[in-house]
C-alpha cells in the first residue's frame, strides 16, 4: 500500500519518522470537515473528501477537473474547460484549509493542502506550532477590521465610504501579505452565477430572447477579469428563478445575476437584478423597454447584455462597492489589493499611491502569475514618471519597469483588458504613440464597456491632439460610469478646453474633484483663463505652484512627455501665464538646457 501513496510519499517528514497512515489521514480529514471553523460553503467537504479519498486509493495523479467536476459538483460528461467552477472551488477551499490552520488546526497532528498547479492533495507531519505574537496581532487585526466594516456598512454603498473602506483594506493587508500564515490572501475576486433568465411572456419569441440574453450575458461578463463567471455548463444546469441560498450552498457563489424577459406584441421588457447570496439582498435592479418593430432581437438583446454587464461587472461597478463595504471573509488580501488600485486611480494621492504599491508587489511576489495584478503594478510604477509620486532613483527607471510589468501582464493573459490598457499606457509614455495606439484599439475590441480602459485611452488620445474622438472616448466612459473617477472629468475638462468649449470645461473641472492632485490645478486654472475667471485662475494657479513648485519650470518637457502637440503646448504656456505663473515657452526652455545638450524638436 506504501508504494501507492505516492501523493504523499514526497511530503518533507523527518526522517526518523514514517509518512502519515491512511487512518490518520482519514482522521485528519474527519477533524477539519467537521469544525466549526471550516465552512461549509458550496461543496467545499465534499471536494476535499473526494480528492483525499482519490489519493489514498493511489489515483492521484488521475485528479483531473473533469473528473472532480463530474463526481463532486454532478456535471453531465459534457462539461467542459470553459466552464471554470472546479478552479474556483479548488481556490476557495485551499483559502478554507490555510484559514483553518492558522485559526484551528495549529497543534493539529496533520497537515493536508492542496497545493497550487493540480488537485492532488499533499499530507504532511504539521510539526510543534505556536503562533508568535506578530502572528497573533495579524489575526486579531483581521478580526478587529471585520468588526470595523461590520460598523460601517450602515453608511452604504456609496463611492466615498467604497473608497475609505478600501484603503483601510488595503492597509490592513501589509500585515498579511508576508509569511505562510496569510490565509486570507486571496487570488481571485467575485464570484459570478448568472441564472437563466426567465421567460415571463407568451409564444417562442419570449423564450428565445430568454435563451439568448443568457447567453449573451455569459459572453460579455467574463471579458471583465476583476471577476469570476461561473461558465455555461453551470447555468443551463440550474432553473430559472433559483434560489439564492441554494446557489450560495451548493456553488458558493458570492453574487447571482437573474431576471426574467416579457414579450408582448411589438414590446420587449427585461428585467435584471443582482442578488448578494450571503444576505439574499437585491444590490441592484433595472427594467429595460424596447421595440421590436425598430430593432431586431439580437441588437436588443447584446444592447441590453452590455449595458447590465458595465453595470454590475465593471471596475468601479456594483459587485466592486458590494465588497468593498463587505469583502468576502477569506479574502482581505489580493483582492483588497484591487480595491484599493480602484480607489487611488478615483483619488490620485501620494500616500495611496505608496499604500497600492507596496501592496501590489507583496502580492505578485506570492502569486507571479496573477496577471491583473501585473497590469496594475505597470500602471502604478507608470505614476512615478508622470505624476511624481513616491518616485525610486536608480534604474530601471519607472518608465522601464512599466513596460517590463505590462509585457509580464500580457504574456500571462493575452486578452486581459487591464494587462492591454498597462501595455497602451507605457508604450505612450516611452514615445512609441503609434504602437502605443495600436493596443488600445486591441483592448477596446477586446472589451468595449471596460470604463477604465475607456477613461485612459480617451486621455491618452486626446492628449496626443485628436481631441474630440478623445472627448467621446471619455464621455463613453462618464456615460457607462456617472459616479468614476474624477481623472475622466479632469481630461474631459482639459479636452473641452482645447476644443474652445469654455462652458463644458467649466462643469467638467468642478465634477472632476481633484483637489489632492496637483496636475488638477494646471488644467483648472488654464479653464478658468478663458472662462474670464480671473480669481478662479489665479488662485488655482497658486495651488498647483505650492504643491508641485517643479512643473513650471520645466512645464514644456512636462507636455512633452505627455505627447502634447507644439500648438497645444503653446496655448497651455500662454494661459498659465495669464494666470500668473512665469511659465517658460518651448525657445527659453531650449536656452536653460545645460551646454551641450540636445535641443528637443517638435
Amino acid at each position: 500500500m506504501q508504494n501507492e501513496l505516492s501523493a504523499w510519499d514526497e511530503a518533507a517528514s523527518p526522517p526518523s519518522r514514517p509518512a502519515p497512515s491512511p487512518d490518520d489521514i482519514r482522521a485528519q480529514l474527519d477533524r477539519i470537515i467537521t469544525s466549526p471553523e471550516f465552512p461549509h460553503v458550496g461543496r467545499s467537504a465534499a471536494f476535499l473528501t473526494y480528492v483525499t479519498e482519490e489519493a489514498l486509493a493511489g489515483r492521484a495523479g488521475r485528479l483531473k477537473g473533469y473528473s472532480i467536476a463530474v463526481e463532486v459538483f454532478k456535471r453531465s460528461e459534457g462539461f467542459t474547460q470553459d466552464d471554470p467552477v472546479v478552479r474556483i472551488e479548488a481556490g476557495r477551499l485551499r483559502r478554507m484549509l490555510e484559514r483553518y490552520y492558522l485559526v484551528a488546526g495549529q497543534c493539529d497532528p496533520i497537515r493536508i493542502d492542496i497545493p497550487k498547479g493540480g488537485y492532488a492533495p499533499s499530507f504532511e507531519w504539521n510539526g510543534a506550532f505556536e503562533a508568535s505574537s506578530a502572528e497573533e496581532a495579524k489575526t486579531l487585526a483581521v478580526r478587529g477590521f471585520r468588526v470595523q466594516l461590520r460598523r460601517m456598512t450602515a453608511v452604504g454603498i456609496g463611492a466615498g465610504a467604497m473608497l475609505g473602506i478600501s484603503i483601510a483594506a488595503f492597509a490592513l493587508s501589509s500585515l498579511l501579505l508576508p509569511g505562510r500564515s496569510n490565509a486570507l490572501l486571496s487570488e481571485g475576486g467575485p464570484t459570478l452565477l448568472v441564472a437563466p433568465f426567465t421567460d415571463l411572456g407568451d409564444g417562442p419569441q419570449a423564450e428565445l430572447y430568454s435563451a439568448g440574453l443568457t447567453e449573451e450575458l455569459l459572453t460579455v461578463l467574463p471579458r471583465f477579469k476583476e471577476i469570476h463567471v461561473f461558465g455555461r455548463e453551470t447555468s443551463k444546469s440550474l432553473l430559472p428563478g433559483v434560489a439564492a441560498s441554494q446557489v450560495r450552498g451548493e456553488l458558493g457563489a458570492r453574487f447571482l445575476l437573474a431576471g426574467g424577459v416579457r414579450v408582448a406584441g411589438q414590446r420587449v421588457r427585461v428585467t435584471a437584478r443582482l442578488v448578494d447570496t450571503e444576505t439574499d439582498k437585491i444590490l441592484w435592479s433595472e427594467t429595460y423597454d424596447d421595440d421590436i418593430h425598430s430593432r431586431d432581437l439580437f441588437s436588443i438583446q447584446s444592447d441590453v447584455a452590455n449595458k447590465v454587464a458595465t453595470t454590475v461587472a465593471q471596475p468601479y461597478g456594483i459587485m466592486a462597492q458590494a465588497d468593498a463595504v463587505n469583502p468576502p471573509p477569506d479574502d482581505v488580501g489580493l483582492y483588497t489589493c484591487t480595491l484599493g488600485f480602484y480607489a487611488y486611480r478615483a483619488e490620485l494621492t501620494v500616500k495611496q499611491h505608496a499604500n497600492v504599491r507596496s501592496c501590489l508587489e507583496n502580492a505578485i511576489e506570492r502569486y507571479p502569475t496573477f496577471a491583473t495584478g501585473w497590469a496594475m503594478l505597470s500602471i502604478i510604477y507608470l505614476d512615478e514618471e508622470r505624476f511624481r509620486f513616491n518616485t525610486r532613483s536608480g534604474t530601471p527607471t519607472p518608465v522601464e519597469r512599466s513596460l517590463g510589468a505590462a509585457r509580464r501582464a500580457v504574456q500571462l493573459d493575452a486578452g486581459n483588458t487591464r494587462a492591454l490598457q498597462a501595455l497602451m499606457t507605457a508604450l505612450f509614455f516611452n514615445q512609441q504613440v503609434p504602437e502605443a495606439f495600436k493596443v488600445g484599439e486591441q483592448a477596446l475590441e477586446t472589451n468595449p464597456n471596460d470604463t477604465e480602459l475607456l477613461g485612459e485611452f480617451g486621455t491618452l488620445v486626446a492628449q496626443s491632439g485628436q481631441w474630440e474622438r478623445g472627448a467621446a472616448l471619455l464621455d463613453r466612459a462618464i456615460e457607462l460610469n456617472p459616479s468614476g473617477g474624477g481623472y475622466y472629468h479632469g481630461t474631459r475638462a482639459l479636452a473641452a478646453y482645447m476644443l474652445r468649449d469654455n462652458r463644458t470645461a467649466v462643469i467638467e473641472i468642478r465634477q472632476a474633484d481633484l483637489q489632492t492632485f496637483p496636475l488638477y490645478h494646471a488644467v483648472a486654472a488654464v479653464i478658468y483663463v478663458n472662462a474670464n475667471m480671473m480669481d478662479d485662475a489665479r488662485r488655482e494657479a497658486k495651488q498647483l505652484d505650492e504643491m508641485h513648485p517643479d512643473f513650471i519650470p520645466n512645464i514644456v518637457a512636462e507636455l512633452k512627455s505627455r505627447n502634447f502637440q507644439p500648438a497645444d503646448r503653446a496655448r497651455m504656456v500662454a494661459d498659465i501665464r495669464k494666470a500668473g505663473l512665469a511659465a517658460v515657452d518651448e525657445v527659453q526652455a531650449s536656452m536653460l538646457l545645460p551646454k551641450g545638450a540636445p535641443v528637443s524638436r517638435p
